[in-house]
């Protein structure tokens, strides 16, 4: 039985290379279950956000998803849908505990890269002009290493307070003077992922890690200065402490080298997993083991290792944050309002054939977002539900919603998680070669400072959809619903 409960007659049907797409609800597209399918598809956008997926791989490897040993009905893909390594990016899949798999494909390369908003009491009119944005962005990337192999010289850790970064999270960024107390109520799990491991982290994970906490990364990877720009529902933005012109930071990273090593490390692992439980793989890009094996528990220890680093990194560049804001403006309280996970695979309760059930839920580029009421959801919060941060391209606006009443039922508590891709890397560079890029974004008031212009050309605004047909198309799906628009006005990249 399909967690979605279908209440409306069949709408419409599209065909995307030849599979038939009922629409089964506003927004809401279905691929019943064919071949060696155990369970239905479910496609969250529009036809315009969809079609995408005619140059792609993503509706197959949803498909291939839906193969797998223990899935719940449905798999589902959020607008933000591109291919991915093995699940979709925007993809989600629940696994019974009994018979399941974790699958290091469906949680992804970088582990926990996610995503937290870091509120100010400033305004734009305090932060907007030429030569005051040009200081901050400029102080922003120096305090702030970015790139492949960024560290900061005067920050370094031994291996053994690496192991306890693993181990605690969040929380060591705290006993070291690198949070407030209230950072670590904030954030998805409190900032630590329990049940994590050194010791199942490999040593070459290890030694990538080790002087990258705190650092931001290459590719998507930024930190932006925000200004708001439209409340849409000023209930919930009051109980959230956002204001219309607030100034906020956007914060958006991962656990760097250590997570990519510990994923291609366990991808080996449940590569031979897979032949030694006779787990029939619908592409070796899904090396997948049992929930209740050593390989997959292994793997969850070390996944929850990762996580910690990135909860830990994004911590550490909060400190660089809110110093250098300090510098330039004075002394001020910087609450953080949120920060979520993208890529994670996590014990929850969700309504499984009318009972709360114990699963696996993989997001592979999707953000949790938990309804009104919920236990998960920080106290301040929980009467209006979690909040859910959309970041778009640094061109155009990101968003924070709220989590719907109805998103555990319709989706396993999840969301998107960007604007999501529209071109490839290498398009992106070829549609944006001989543009000035920069000098555009100044033009809009936009300051950016990145690494190299390479990071520019594959993240130029074009690259991406458009984040408003995104948000829109999840609260159309009665997943999470609109609560403020955020303008860029100064952006940091690796």
């Amino acid at each position: 039985m399909s967690i979605f409960h279908q209440t409306l007659p069949e709408l419409k049907t599209i065909h995307i290379k030849g599979y038939p797409l009922h629409l089964i609800s506003p927004g809401v597209w279905r691929i019943e279950p064919f071949g060696k399918m155990r369970v239905g598809v479910q496609l969250i956008g529009s036809e315009e956000l969809i079609s995408p997926a005619r140059d792609d791989l993503s509706i197959e490897q949803a498909m291939n998803v839906a193969t797998l040993p223990g899935v719940i009905d449905p798999v589902l893909t959020m607008p933000d849908m591109h291919q991915g390594y093995g699940f979709p990016i925007g993809g989600v899949a629940a696994f019974r505990l009994e018979d399941g798999v974790v699958s290091p494909g469906g949680v992804g390369y970088d582990i926990n890269c996610g995503v937290r908003l870091l509120k100010t009491p400033l305004r734009k009119s305090d932060i907007h002009y030429q030569s005051k944005m040009r200081e901050l962005v400029s102080d922003l990337f120096e305090n702030i290493p970015s790139g492949v192999g960024s560290h900061r010289p005067d920050f370094q850790l031994k291996l053994e307070d690496l192991k306890d970064v693993l181990r605690e999270g969040a929380a060591w960024a705290l006993k070291k003077g690198f949070a407030y107390p209230h950072d670590l109520e904030v954030i998805e799990e409190g900032g630590c992922l329990p049940g994590a491991n050194p010791d199942l982290v490999s040593s070459t994970a290890l030694q990538r890690g080790l002087d990258q906490v705190g650092t931001l990364g290459s590719g998507n990877h930024f930190v932006e200065i925000q200004y708001i720009d439209e409340i849409f529902n000023p209930e919930v933005a009051k109980a959230f402490g956002l204001e219309l012109n607030q100034v906020v930071v956007l914060i958006h990273t991962g656990s760097r080298g250590l997570g990519y090593q510990v994923c291609e490390d366990y991808i080996e692992i449940c590569m031979a997993a897979c032949e030694r439980y006779g787990i029939e793989l619908a592409h070796k890009e899904l090396a997948a083991a049992p929930l209740s094996s050593p390989e997959g528990r292994n793997y969850l220890s070390a996944m929850a290792a990762a996580a910690n680093f990135a909860f830990t990194n994004r911590q550490l560049i909060t400190y660089w944050v809110r110093r250098v804001l300090t510098h330039h403006f004075g002394e001020m309280v910087m609450p953080l309002l949120y920060d979520v996970c993208h890529n994670i695979a996590k014990f929850e309760e969700m309504p499984i054939d009318g009972k709360m059930t114990r699963v696996c839920v993989h997001r592979k580029g999707a953000t949790r977002a938990y309804p009104p009421g919920n236990l998960q959801v920080p106290l301040p919060y929980r009467a209006v539900g979690q909040p859910v941060l959309i970041p778009g391209d640094m061109g155009r606006y990101s968003f924070v919603l709220v989590g719907n009443r109805d998103s555990l039922a319709r989706s396993f508590g999840s969301a998107c998680h960007g604007a999501g891709r529209e071109m490839s890397r290498h398009q992106a560079k070829r549609k944006s070669k001989g543009r000035a890029i920069i000098r555009e974004l100044e033009d809009q008031g936009i300051y950016v400072r990145a690494e190299g212009f390479d990071t520019i050309a594959e993240e130029f605004p074009e690259a991406y959809k458009d984040a408003s047909d995104v948000v829109e198309a999840v609260q159309n799906a009665s997943i999470a619903n609109l609560v403020a628009r955020l303008r860029p006005l100064g952006v940091i990249k690796g």
